[in-house]
């Protein structure tokens, strides 16, 4: 999960303006699909979320198609706590208790690029959190795990992910840094806190050809990167894709 001081890019916030001539027809028909838990159509919170994807991801080089659809897909405000779902489409992390937060909507939709998703690919997700990045990931392929190490937040994202519809997405309480070999291999793993090295065990439950993506601590001076491992017959391949703050990862991968 990311800090919330970080953010990547300029800062770009909803105007609040209603949405008029095409946009407001596509919001028309998006509300005829889209309610929230308690089955409330809110334009507003649906016009934000078009707009965070054009103006938050679309001008900050997000491409994939796939990526853009399921982040205009998936409702943001449900998985933040009541108090902030005004503030859920602006750009920048929230918390979600725990000391955990829902990460800034670019970092959701680039990490998820660097994925290289398919449908059919099974992806393993360490760090469900409030499970927004699990129903991101649902809306590509239908093979998602996640793991989370607070029980408290495990049971309240695997609930809400049910209430949703995604039914496929399947949870577990253990520490992340270990993986989740009774399903291994993983076409793709997706790391959602900083961690001092790269877990073997990742590694191992990757496919030849599969992505990792995830933050790693470097240096002594607090500095994180984001960066991609692919795995292949040679060796890993790692790219440094940009500087990030994520909490750290807890478990064996500390010792």
């Amino acid at each position: 999960m990311i800090w919330p001081f970080f953010l990547s890019g300029p800062i770009l916030y909803s105007t609040g303006k209603p949405f008029t001539g095409i946009a407001g027809s596509i919001i028309a028909v998006v509300l005829m699909f889209n309610r929230d838990e308690n089955g409330t159509d809110d334009v507003l919170l649906i016009s934000r979320r078009l707009r965070m994807v054009d103006e938050q991801l679309v001008t900050r080089g997000i491409q994939d198609a796939a990526v853009l659809s399921a982040m205009r897909t998936v409702a943001r405000h449900l998985f933040v706590p009541e108090q902030y779902r005004a503030q859920a489409y602006h750009d920048g992390p929230l918390s979600i208790g725990h000391g955990q937060t829902i990460s800034q909507p670019y970092v959701v939709a680039s990490m998820t690029e660097h994925l290289e998703l398919e449908p059919g690919n099974k992806v393993l997700e360490i760090g469900t959190g409030c499970g927004y990045q699990a129903a991101v990931l649902a809306e590509i392929t239908d093979k998602v795990f996640s793991i989370e190490m607070i029980p408290e937040l495990a049971e309240k994202a695997n609930k809400l992910l049910h209430q949703l519809g995604y039914d496929k997405v399947r949870t577990m309480v253990n520490d992340g840094s270990l993986g989740w070999p009774e399903e291994a291999p993983f076409d793709a793993i997706i790391v959602t806190a900083a961690a001092p090295k790269i877990p073997e065990a990742l590694v191992e439950q990757l496919v030849e050809g599969g992505r990792l993506v995830m933050p790693l601590a470097v240096g002594m001076f607090g500095r994180q990167d984001l960066v991609k491992i692919r795995k292949t017959k040679e060796g890993l391949e790692k790219q440094v894709l940009y500087e990030v703050r994520f909490v750290p990862m807890r478990g064996q991968v500390e010792r």
